[in-house]
């Protein structure tokens, strides 16, 4: 014989207090969990969301990232005019010889970070990247000193268009459009002219080279092609996969949040407990009647357990709801591969959601087992005794 679960509901709405109690510490942590898992899985999306299939990098062999690595601009010729690249509308190669520097930038709190300055090739620099897309103002020319930013960069460190931008040594450079890169890891940096970024720091080489393969056939030729010569001394890879192992970076995150959830867990697992322990032995009576009555141990036992992962969901629903407001906020950390800040979004999906009721669960049913026990093993007797 099972308990009906309109018992458990009218249980539970008796006893509001030890109710609450537990639905609220479930919630708390679970809110915690999916805020963080938010910012982890924001952070992941911004990385793994960058990059064209037939896009490959080049860099130096034994550098892991642009900032590091250095390209000889006799060898950009030899690129270029590898077979297998695609063309542009006037049969030029897309292909973008490109300079990546760090910037000491102050943000609009008053803090200061570092920031990518990317000088790129125009117009291929801006053509191989299709997420790119100007909203407002324009691109950069030629040989000057003008920058393009996101609009998340620009609210971050309060940039405007005309406004100066001093960089080091105290040289102006004009902010002349704001950008959208679709939430790309590409929204972490500040762009212009490659010439313009080695003049003014000095870079008689290229750190990378940006280049388009005509088709998916040709990307495996290419990356070969590049590896395989020794006298370019070059590696190639594919720009998703470039961009995705700097997915390292948000490592720590994920573990820093599976270890605050794991420990709020442990605390809301015993307030569970506790009110579930508390309902057994406020309702000792009532466990001897329903054994009277004929139901069995194993039916008293499922119907506290069922209780407690009832309250649990409920909280992990109002912690979903809680964390929910966090969804679509930016912010930033440092990517530890290439030691620049990478502003993102904090991103709740529906299976983060549902991880987290799922997280709830567990705690009530972890919480919800030795009282649901205690009550099944109850004597008779000694119940109606109470």
């Amino acid at each position: 014989m099972v308990i009906p679960l309109k018992y458990n509901l009218r249980s539970v709405l008796l006893r509001r207090t030890g109710t609450m109690m537990a639905v609220l510490s479930v919630a708390a942590t679970v809110a915690v969990f999916v805020s963080v898992m938010a910012l982890y899985r924001g952070l992941e999306a911004a990385l793994t969301a960058t990059g064209y299939p037939l896009n490959l990098v080049v860099i130096r062999q034994g550098s892991q990232t642009e900032t590091n690595s250095s390209v000889e601009r006799e060898k950009l010729q030899v690129i270029k005019y590898l077979p297998g690249i695609a063309k542009d509308s006037r049969g030029e190669p897309m292909v973008s010889a490109e300079v990546q520097t760090l910037v000491f930038l102050p943000r609009a709190d008053g803090t200061r970070a570092n920031v990518i300055l990317r000088g790129v090739s125009a117009p291929a620099g801006l053509l191989l990247r299709p997420q790119f897309r100007l909203v407002e103002g324009r691109t950069f020319r030629t040989g000057m000193r003008e920058v393009v930013v996101s609009r998340l960069m620009a609210q971050r460190f309060a940039m405007q268009i005309g406004q100066p931008l001093r960089m080091e040594g105290g040289t102006a450079w004009e902010v002349v459009g704001i950008t959208d890169s679709q939430g790309s890891a590409y929204e972490s940096e500040i762009w212009t002219d490659v010439n313009a970024v080695a003049d003014e720091f000095k870079r008689d080489q290229y750190s990378s080279v940006l280049l388009r393969a005509a088709d998916a056939a040709s990307v495996p030729a290419l990356i070969k092609r590049i590896n395989d010569d020794r006298q370019l001394h070059l590696q190639a890879r594919d720009e998703p996969d470039y961009f995705k192992q700097q997915t390292s970076a948000s490592g720590g995150i994920k573990i820093l949040g599976s270890f605050i959830s794991f420990i709020m867990s442990i605390g809301a697992c015993f307030a569970a407990m506790n009110a579930m322990y508390a309902q057994v032995a406020y309702r000792a009576r009532e466990i001897g009647t329903l054994r009277v009555l004929g139901f069995r141990r194993s039916a008293v036992l499922a119907a506290f357990l069922v209780e407690a992962v009832l309250l649990a969901i409920a909280g992990g629903l109002l912690g979903c709801l809680a964390a929910i407001p966090v969804h679509g906020i930016s912010t930033g950390t440092m990517n530890f591969t290439t030691f620049a800040e990478i502003a993102f979004h904090f991103r709740i999906t529906t299976g983060l959601l549902a991880a987290g009721i799922a997280f709830a669960a567990l705690m009530g049913a972890l919480g919800g087992f030795l009282p649901s026990l205690l009550a099944a093993r109850r004597p008779i007797v000694e119940s109606l005794r109470a």
